[in-house]
């Protein structure tokens, strides 16, 4: 029978695996949860479109601008914006866009060609390189409606900048998928992005400073950027409204060579992960004994003796956790690191240019608002990182009621450790503020912090999301889970600027004080009334939980 069955062409393996994810997906929408997920996503992308939709018509006016006021070398420009761009943004934003599962695709019997192909097609699927694409058009369509003349070649020219630009991204992607296998490597490269992209911070301050005396070096260094895919482009855009076609061949030529060149690449690695590559974590060496009593020792109940045994279990689990992630330990770092990096920037505004634009009491509320926001944010899927552990909470004899106190014991750990951390860095840099607004702001904490617990425990049982442990590729959080935290955020920052608008109008500087206390006492209540109400839906969900997490 093998001998006749005919084995299907490269376009037919590629429409029978596109078949295959349609389907998979609208099986998944007969859970609850997949719906909700996808409505999540739908409205994320909404969202998103309104941005890609108002940068096209910057890129159309750009392009139209260039071209027909005689400057269609700036054009260059737009190109070398979307090039950086398309090549960074999967980087910062890794996790968001769809990731490329080989491991997936290789229990079915593709062709090597068909393999190659739709790894291209899920390049094409991530969000930064749907967003160029669109930016690209809106480009050509405002130089064609400047110059109709150069149509033709801008189409040429952007179909190759385009699939040079996909096939280097899928390039980049996987030689990363190949560097960071080891978790030590992922944590080494994850700080130094994270760094660098906090010291674009600095990017501001040095041009005032220094942007006069580094012109005349810039314009030495811009000759030797012309080589590049998107000065090519740019050229090849100058050559099209000059009439030059011999230009315009020779730039082509420069983007078809470093397509084939990228192409070449691309294929030797797929091919390496065609073969069965297998990229992965080496296995632990063994701990030894005197490591293994210091364990033991550290683990004596004496330790968090004030706590009930379960809970301090899951507050030193959490804690290791912790200890373990360089991802999450070093975003320990960066909530007072940037805010005495704003704590600077307010201080240099307020002397120099603007010495009353805003008050140091408004900016303290600020920087306090803005660390809930950013610390806030993994309590509503609590859960990510359980893993098949999550077995472990429903066989041991413990309630999902401690389970949570310790978890969520952590977390206001981690938050009372970061602003206390910031307040120092506020009272050092820019000064201490009044004390109603000190108090008023502590109590705003935590009611803010407080109400948000029980939601996000809510949220960590209905609409759990597997994350994997010190990986950064291919994170998403849960899309309603996502949602539901930028609403309550929204909302109790509302009720907030409500009530200290409300001491402003009265004239009493501690009405705010007084009314978050209150607030506060009353979230407090509530937590600790929900934690039994949780404790039975932990219960009922408990097949959902343990088929997100353990699959």
């Amino acid at each position: 029978m093998a001998a006749v069955t005919r084995f299907p062409g490269i376009a037919e393996q590629i429409r029978l695996v596109a078949w295959l994810r349609w389907r998979l997906l609208r099986n998944s929408l007969r859970k609850k949860n997949s719906r909700l997920d996808l409505l999540g996503l739908i409205l994320a992308g909404f969202f998103s479109s309104l941005f890609v939709v108002g940068v096209c018509f910057a890129f159309y006016v750009g392009a139209y601008t260039f071209v027909s006021e005689g400057r269609p070398g700036w054009v260059a420009l737009l190109f070398w914006a979307i090039f950086l761009w398309w090549q960074l943004f999967p980087v910062l934003a890794a996790g968001f866009g769809a990731s490329f599962e080989f491991r997936n695709l290789l229990r079915f019997p593709l062709s090597l060609g068909a393999f190659y192909l739709i790894g291209l097609a899920y390049g094409l699927a991530d969000f930064g390189s749907l967003a160029s694409v669109f930016w690209l058009l809106s480009m050509t369509i405002g130089a064609a409606v400047a110059e109709p003349g150069v149509l033709p070649p801008m189409l040429l020219i952007v179909s190759l900048f385009l699939l040079m630009n996909v096939t280097l991204e899928r390039l980049i992607g996987s030689w990363l998928e190949r560097v960071l296998a080891r978790r030590r490597a992922r944590e080494l490269f994850f700080a130094l992005f994270i760094l660098s992209m906090v010291s674009l911070q600095f990017i501001a301050p040095a041009l005032d400073r220094y942007g006069t005396a580094a012109q005349p070096w810039v314009l030495r260094l811009l000759p030797y950027l012309s080589p590049l895919p998107a000065s090519l482009a740019g050229q090849a855009i100058s050559a099209a409204v000059g009439g030059n076609f011999d230009g315009i061949l020779v730039c082509a030529a420069g983007l078809a060579f470093y397509l084939l060149l990228f192409s070449a690449l691309l294929w030797r690695r797929f091919a390496a992960q065609y073969r069965g590559e297998e990229a992965s974590e080496t296995a632990a060496p063994a701990g030894s004994a005197a490591h293994a009593k210091s364990m033991e020792q550290t683990e004596r109940p004496e330790t968090l003796r004030l706590l009930s045994p379960q809970v301090a279990a899951v507050l030193r689990k959490e804690f290791r956790y912790l200890m373990r992630s360089g991802f999450a330990f070093l975003t320990l770092l960066l909530p007072p690191f940037l805010v005495a990096l704003f704590s600077w920037q307010f201080a240099e505004a307020r002397t120099a240019t603007a010495p009353r634009a805003i008050s140091p009491d408004f900016f303290f509320l600020s920087m306090m608002a803005y660390l809930i926001l950013m610390l806030m944010a993994p309590a509503y899927n609590c859960f990510a990182y359980e893993g098949r552990g999550i077995q472990t909470y429903y066989m041991a004899p413990v309630r999902f009621r401690e389970v949570f106190l310790g978890k969520n014991l952590m977390l206001v750990s981690v938050l009372a450790l970061e602003i206390t951390l910031s307040l120092l860095v506020l009272a050092f840099r820019v000064g201490p503020p009044a004390p109603p607004v000190f108090i008023s702001t502590l109590a705003a904490i935590v009611f803010a912090v407080t109400g948000q617990l029980s939601i996000a425990n809510w949220s960590s049982l209905s609409f759990p999301r597997k994350l994997e442990f010190g990986q950064m590729r291919g994170q998403r959080q849960s899309g309603m889970a996502v949602l539901i935290a930028f609403g309550v955020q929204f909302v109790l920052g509302g009720i907030s600027a409500l009530i200290l608008l409300a001491g402003r109008w009265t004239g009493n500087a501690w009405l705010p004080a007084e009314v978050f206390a209150g607030l506060a006492a009353a979230a407090l209540g509530g937590y600790l009334a929900s934690l039994d109400a949780l404790s039975q839906l932990a219960e009922k969900r408990k097949e959902t939980l343990i088929e997100a997490l353990c699959r």
